[in-house]
């Protein structure tokens, strides 16, 4: 093997990482996971997320105080579209497109959230391990609509799966203790 070709391999492991760090963020804040969440994020990293004019947060402040919004929804869903990943040593920075589903219940009835817009992360590489280290959220799009479909109902016509959170969402017991968080 060339020190090319070995040049490749580890810039081709380093990009599935944080690839990997992202989906266990995204995987983190749908299941309402807080050690999963935690695991995306260096302790000392911060999150401005969607916060004009505030200072950052701590991040591990930031998934205290969102954990309990997140769980009082009936469902959410976070997917990641295109990630633009730069490396530079120990460091990166990324920009990752997502787009946000949120099904909310209050005293009118149930509602959806739809937002769309891209985390801009510094990613810091520490014992061989990448995380964030500083995350910006930006929202592109945002369309909240007034009622949400009755759901009690299912899909095709019968009753389905429906997602959840950790630990009784069905992907727990697909996986069970393969996701390692320190």
């Amino acid at each position: 093997m060339t020190a090319i070709d070995e040049a490749m391999l580890l810039e081709l492991h380093n990009r599935e990482a944080i690839r990997d760090c992202l989906m266990r963020y995204c995987r983190g804040a749908d299941r309402c996971d807080e050690a999963l969440l935690r695991s995306a994020f260096w302790p000392d990293a911060t999150d401005s997320h969607a916060m004009p004019g505030r200072p950052p947060l701590n991040a591990y402040v930031f998934i205290e105080r969102i954990l309990p919004k997140l769980r009082s929804m009936d469902q959410t869903m976070h997917t990641l579209g295109n990630i633009l990943i730069v490396i530079l040593g120990a460091e990166a920075r990324v920009e990752s497109y997502y787009h946000a589903y949120h099904r909310v219940r209050d005293a009118v009835g149930p509602r959806d959230i739809v937002t769309a817009g891209r985390y801009l992360d510094r990613f810091e590489q520490r014992n061989g391990q990448w995380r964030i280290a500083e995350r910006v959220v930006v929202v592109d799009w945002f369309r909240e609509y007034t009622d949400s479909p009755d759901w009690d109902r299912g899909v095709f016509g019968g009753p389905c799966v429906m997602g959840d959170k950790a630990p009784r969402d069905a992907s727990y017991r697909l996986f069970r203790d393969e996701f390692f968080v320190e």
